[in-house]
């Protein structure tokens, strides 16, 4: 019993250690039908120099343009996981219908600069509004038709910068989240253990258990290291007869790293209520990280309460949390699927984003 209630003690950082398939037939290969440009700017704010690329079409000029705001942890432009490249999709099938399409590395990742578990959720957001405003020197690029899309973690800055950005003509939340980030992982840990089949016996412990380490990281200060060494005392008092020491010290730290102690802290609704501009959410039925019918209803809710007129959400049958068509939606499915994103979804995204710039 004690090693089945070990399941998911953390499920947002999460190590596949699974066979990956090598067949991505979405993956697009040189040479591109359209201009394909490696660039780098700089994060003012944090002194840092970020890379990425953008793409646009060759012909015609005064594009609409997006910026793609990667999940949780530290990734490329391309969002690879597992061989998969989903933000290199994306940007191949926005860009052939006219969209221009910014992806950037993650500070700290590829050619970028900085350090990602030492930077909260407003380094985050620096980081996205330098890209905002390194499209607004781009002569290709319509400046009044920028938005942003968001993945995951991604899902949640996006619209804490359009409620502080008039300038942000829209945004797409792809599986982002519209409840408190504490309660979201509880949610996100009871769906996938009851798939996997844990009794639950092991789920309720299990739920009990992480909450109190979420409140503790609730009522906490901003100090990383007291922290760290609050969490490890009481994981040491609960886990202690079931886990080493050292499994214990890399829980806590990874616990106390400041992007996922604000997520914890944070909630949605706060950005999503000053939130203006046209949003599409979109959640796959399958996605048992950020379960669709919780968050979804949230999103929608708060912003039509609070004035936005121009909103739209669909949850997509089959698709999880990566938007590929799926049996489970079970992270071990992620890399034995060879769809990287699933096409209504891609052709949902392009339409709705011309809609709202033509």
């Amino acid at each position: 019993m004690k090693t089945k209630l070990l399941y998911f003690i953390i499920t947002t950082i999460t190590s596949f250690n699974l066979y990956s398939q090598n067949n991505r037939p979405q993956e697009p290969k040189e040479p591109f039908e359209y201009i394909s440009e490696n660039v780098v700017f700089k994060n003012n704010l944090d002194s840092i120099s970020l890379a990425g690329t953008i793409t646009y079409p060759k012909m015609g000029s005064d594009f609409p343009a997006v910026i793609l705001i990667s999940g949780s942890g530290p990734q490329d432009r391309n969002s690879e996981l597992l061989n998969h490249k989903p933000f290199l999709v994306l940007a191949d099938y926005l860009t052939k219908r006219g969209i221009a399409v910014l992806r950037v590395d993650d500070r700290g990742t590829g050619e970028s600069e900085g350090n990602y578990n030492e930077t909260g959720l407003n380094g985050f957001v620096n980081d996205t509004e330098s890209a905002f405003e390194f499209l607004k020197t781009r002569k290709e690029i319509n400046h009044s038709k920028i938005g942003l899309i968001g993945h995951s973690l991604g899902g949640i800055i996006a619209p804490i910068i359009a409620s502080e950005d008039t300038d942000v003509s829209f945004i797409v939340i792809l599986a982002g989240s519209g409840i408190r980030g504490d309660k979201l992982m509880l949610l996100q840990k009871e769906i996938i253990e009851r798939k996997m089949g844990v009794p639950e016996i092991g789920i309720t412990q299990g739920q009990n258990n992480m909450k109190a380490a979420y409140d503790i990281i609730l009522k906490s200060n901003e100090n990383q290291t007291e922290l760290q060494v609050e969490l490890k005392n009481y994981f040491t008092k609960v886990f202690g007869a079931m886990l080493p020491e050292s499994q214990i010290q890399t829980i806590s730290e990874q616990m106390s790293i400041p992007w996922l102690t604000d997520f914890i802290k944070f909630d949605p609704q706060t950005a999503l209520s000053k939130t203006k501009c046209p949003v599409l959410a979109l959640n796959g039925a399958n996605d048992l990280q950020v379960p669709s019918k919780e968050n979804l209803e949230t999103i929608e809710k708060i912003l039509k309460e609070n004035g936005n007129e121009d909103v739209e959400t669909k949850q997509l049958e089959n698709l999880n949390h990566l938007f590929q068509e799926s049996k489970t939606g079970l992270p071990n499915e992620y890399a034995t699927i060879e769809q990287t994103f699933s096409p209504k979804a891609l052709e949902i995204i392009a339409e709705w984003i011309k809609q709202r710039t033509e």
